[in-house]
């Protein structure tokens, strides 16, 4: 026996063809989305500059849980020509140095991130060149000397290591806009290209470049790693905030430089980028630990060199909770007050 469609029992109309339409449609949109979204990650990946930058050798700390970053500001003129090199005040010394050394732990659990400035004048044993600052061990052998003294010095196995230029810097800045902070006092610094006056504004990047380089104050070194520290907050809270990631004309730019401002492992991916991104913006909302090592006191070596000699035994707890992925004890976090500010 034949139904038509309006006899058939319990049958189902069958949705208009407009319907269908759309729906392939809809899928088909997904689907080239996704694949461009894959495209662009591979493209990002592709476009990071890689080096074997941790210890492939010698006697290491245990790898413990966590994940351990160096993050490490280089002051490379890779890619500036004369006329950026003045904007930025960088001048034209060949080479890389660091301007900046960080660690940051991120917890295997809920626990809190953490980011410990690492001083560049510190006073720290270099394997097989003796005492010298910290910084002296990357011009000696680049980021694996410099990854094992800081694995020696503190007793924490480094994952993963990430180095950003000053260009990059700058331009990462200038991608999102700028950012936004409040400067206590006057600031200048011919040597940095920084004039800068009191009060809140929006830096850019050749501003935000001498802000975090220039050492002209009186603690040197230990104030420049607390503006470092501040800036770098600053700018994980603007780039992850809807201004920037809901604006194209900013995120894409602001990922763009990124991948190629920074120089990573060799087996560092942008995932893992994403990861310790995820994790900064954790700690410039607050949700984190941001110290320096405790230091004990300034010193001069025999050369006359002026060094910061680290507390060896709050040191000591600090990296120990960190190794062991336990919380930083209160006691052993320094603040601009207890460092004398």
């Amino acid at each position: 026996m034949t139904y038509t469609q309006q006899e058939r029992p319990y049958a189902q109309p069958r949705p208009p063809a407009r319907r269908r339409r759309l729906g392939r449609t809809i899928l088909v949109v997904f689907v080239v989305l996704l694949l461009a979204l894959i495209g662009f990650l591979a493209y990002v990946d592709y476009s990071l500059k890689r080096e074997n930058a941790l210890p492939t050798d010698g006697e290491r700390p245990a790898d413990g849980p966590g994940t351990n970053w160096l993050l490490v500001g280089s002051d490379s003129r890779e890619g500036l020509d004369a006329e950026r090199q003045a904007e930025l005040g960088t001048g034209d010394t060949a080479g890389r140095r660091t301007d900046t050394v960080m660690l940051v732990h991120i917890p295997e659990g809920d626990g809190k991130p953490t980011m410990v400035s690492l001083p560049r004048d510190s006073y720290v044993s270099i394997p097989g060149r003796g005492k010298d600052k910290l910084n002296a061990a990357f011009a000696y052998g680049g980021p694996q000397l410099l990854a094992q003294t800081v694995e020696a010095s503190t007793g924490v196995h480094i994952d993963h290591y990430a180095e950003i230029g000053l260009g990059g810097f700058a331009d990462m800045t200038d991608a999102i806009g700028g950012v936004d902070l409040c400067v206590k006092e006057p600031m200048q610094d011919p040597k940095a290209n920084l004039d800068l006056q009191a009060g809140c504004q929006a830096l850019d990047g050749p501003q935000a470049l001498g802000y975090v380089r220039t050492r002209a104050s009186a603690r040197g070194d230990l104030d420049r790693v607390e503006r470092q520290r501040e800036f770098l907050a600053a700018l994980t809270e603007k780039a992850s905030s809807p201004e920037v990631y809901l604006n194209p004309f900013r995120l894409f730019p602001l990922i763009l430089n990124t991948s190629g401002a920074f120089l990573v492992g060799q087996d560092d991916h942008v995932w893992h980028l994403g990861s310790l991104a995820f994790a900064m913006n954790g700690i410039a909302s607050g949700q984190g630990v941001t110290t320096t090592v405790p230091f004990g006191s300034f010193a001069e070596t025999d050369d006359g060199a002026s060094v910061v000699r680290w507390d060896q035994d709050k040191a000591e707890t600090l990296f120990q909770a960190l190794a062991t992925d336990q919380p930083v004890p209160q006691e052993v976090i320094t603040t601009a007050t207890s460092m004398g500010g």
